[in-house]
């Protein structure tokens, strides 16, 4: 009796359902023998069987039949190649056989990692592979997108690395961290982004050692102090998108893009009280890090400036633009989640420590890196369309997609009194010039003319000041001895560069500034400090950091001031004269309030 047609398709679907919930044919070695002795023979066969020990389930069930060969005929240095369905492997690696395949000493885990990088290629290159063409794994190792144009980076990753080999290619990639997310029980503390997205494409659960809570991070403050900072993610409240508004130079023309951390103060419960605790605050800050006298033009328009990645405190970001560079700063909070302000601050971490990029005032600046960052740092932005090559460019987009909040800048009265916005001193200089003007009847119609006054024509005024007039004039003063730092700063970078560097004076300032730029290079690219290890450093080794880094401030600030002390004599006769006439004002201004104060009855003041 024939079946019937019907339940022959019912049987043929039950065996396809059947074959479907049947797990996968695991990976089966063939290994080529016939060229290996006794020894080797049973060395080969340990090693392949602990390999496949060691691989998560998913990656054996990719694989079918692997068919091994040992060969003498590699070139040098290199391991394994992976060709087809084929491993070729250095028959020298089964020497380690002859004391086991224990992975704990330098000959036994070079077999096993060479045998897991040739194995991984193969499981890259299989139907559920691919990891080394996945976006989020080119985010993550360091093929970033490309801001002006479809495509991705080259890989600028370079510090901290396992391996060189591992920036040839995203498939070199793979199979090197794949090497050592099976091999190294830190590397997920190492590099846990990573760690995580290896985990969960895998769907195994590494063997790690405990990770510390804390992100080590080096401060470059100008400070003597230890410039080691371990930052715990859990202390971050918020994250805001931190503007510093532009002004009429060329370079800051369209303003500079940062990211305010707001951290708690110790003890504090993480909330909104925290935005008080300014003094803890933190500012990640991309800049080119200028190893020369003076900044050029042209070097950031050909990428010639290395891009680093500045964790500063807020103080040292707000007084370098509110009272120097006379810029506003808008502090906007950005919608971002617990987790997601966790997984920023990994990247971050992981920038500082590894990544030696090129700074191009277009298409790789400031805003670009913020961007990018965001981008790599929060997978859910990775969806957002922010990519943007101007600070007030990238702002916009934040606010579009509902990122950046703006409302807290709507009462600007109310954005200063609670940290959203930081005022140029600009408004207070004004303000300070209208009451001497008031008391003093001064001709010049605003603060810029009575500064652009050489300081001999300022002085006269100070005798006839009374206490509110002469506290005006005191810190108005001050804001001119600071411009005219600047200016000496900036003549005497033109004098190392031209023909006053030439003689000995000349020769001996830019020996002296060449030997400081060499100590805050170290310092901004810690991953000097350690020449070896990967990833984000282990504790073990940050105390290495921290008395290095300790050390180098130290040094650092002292050739600092012996530097700036010496720099008067470098400098054009009519700059010193300037310098020493707005010093005079100063003393002159500070006796004259003291000698009101004792007028009034009041006790000495300092």
């Amino acid at each position: 009796m024939k079946p019937r047609p019907h339940r022959c398709r019912i049987a043929w679907l039950l065996f396809l359902l059947l074959a479907c919930a049947l797990p996968a044919q695991a990976l089966q070695f063939d290994a080529d023998e016939s060229g290996l002795t006794r020894e080797e023979a049973e060395a080969s066969r340990a090693l392949l069987a602990a390999t496949v020990q060691r691989l998560p389930a998913r990656w054996t069930q990719a694989l079918d039949r692997v068919r091994v060969e040992w060969r003498d005929d590699l070139p040098a240095h290199v391991h394994g190649r992976a060709i087809g369905r084929r491993i070729l492997l250095r028959r020298a690696l089964l020497e380690a056989g002859r004391t086991g395949f224990s992975g704990e000493d330098a000959a036994s885990r070079a077999a096993f990692a060479a045998v897991i990088h040739e194995l991984a290629h193969l499981y890259d290159r299989a139907p559920h592979g691919r990891l080394s063409r996945d976006p989020r794994l080119l985010d993550l190792a360091g093929w970033q997108r490309a801001a002006l144009r479809p495509g991705r980076t080259r890989n600028a990753f370079t510090d901290r690395s396992p391996d060189a080999y591992e920036l040839t290619s995203p498939a070199e990639f793979v199979a090197v961290n794949l090497e050592h997310f099976l091999l190294d029980a830190d590397y997920a503390c190492r590099r846990p982004a990573l760690a995580r997205y290896f985990a969960a494409r895998l769907d195994t659960v590494p063997d790690m050692s405990p990770c510390a809570r804390e992100l080590p991070f080096v401060q470059a403050d100008g400070t003597d102090a230890d410039p080691l900072l371990q930052l715990d993610p859990g202390r971050v409240y918020a994250v805001d998108y931190l503007l510093a508004e532009g002004n009429e130079q060329a370079m800051s023309r369209w303003g500079h893009s940062m990211l305010r951390l707001v951290v708690c103060a110790p003890g504090r419960p993480r909330g909104p009280d925290c935005r008080l605790d300014l003094a803890y605050h933190r500012v990640l800050s991309f800049r080119a890090f200028v190893d020369d006298v003076q900044i050029s033009g042209w070097r950031g328009l050909a990428g010639s400036y290395p891009s680093r990645l500045f964790l500063l405190p807020l103080d040292q970001v707000i007084d370098e633009y509110n009272r120097i560079e006379l810029r506003g700063l808008q502090s906007l909070p950005l919608r971002l989640q617990p987790d997601e302000i966790a997984t920023l601050l990994e990247r971050a971490a992981q920038l500082h420590w590894s990544y030696d990029g090129r700074y191009w005032f277009v298409s790789n600046n400031c805003a670009v890196e913020t961007w990018r960052l965001l981008h790599d740092g929060v997978p859910r932005l990775a969806r957002e369309r922010l990519s943007a090559i101007t600070p007030t460019g990238l702002l916009r987009r934040l606010v579009r997609a509902g990122i950046a909040d703006t409302s807290v800048l709507d009462d600007r009265a109310e954005a200063a009194r609670l940290g959203y916005y930081f005022e140029s001193a600009a408004s207070r200089y004004q303000a300070m010039f209208d009451i001497a003007r008031t008391a003093l009847g001064l001709s010049q119609t605003n603060v810029h003319a009575w500064l652009d006054l050489p300081p001999r024509q300022r002085a006269p005024v100070i005798a006839h000041a009374d206490m509110r007039s002469s506290a005006a004039l005191l810190l108005l003063e001050q804001a001119a001895l600071r411009r005219e730092e600047l200016r000496a700063r900036d003549e005497l970078k033109h004098r190392l560069l031209g023909r006053g560097a030439r003689d000995d004076a000349g020769r001996q300032a830019r020996s002296a500034t060449q030997d400081l730029l060499a100590l805050e290079n170290l310092l901004s690219r810690p991953a000097l400090l350690l020449p070896d290890g990967y990833g984000l450093p282990q504790r073990d080794e940050l105390d290495a950091v921290s008395r290095r880094s300790g050390d180098l401030a130290a040094q650092s600030k002292q050739e600092r001031e012996a530097l700036f002390a010496q720099a008067r004599r470098w400098l054009p006769p009519q700059t010193q004269a300037m310098l020493a006439d707005t010093e005079a004002n100063l003393r002159q201004l500070g006796d004259r309030l003291r000698q009101l104060h004792r007028e009034q009855g009041g006790v000495g003041l300092p």
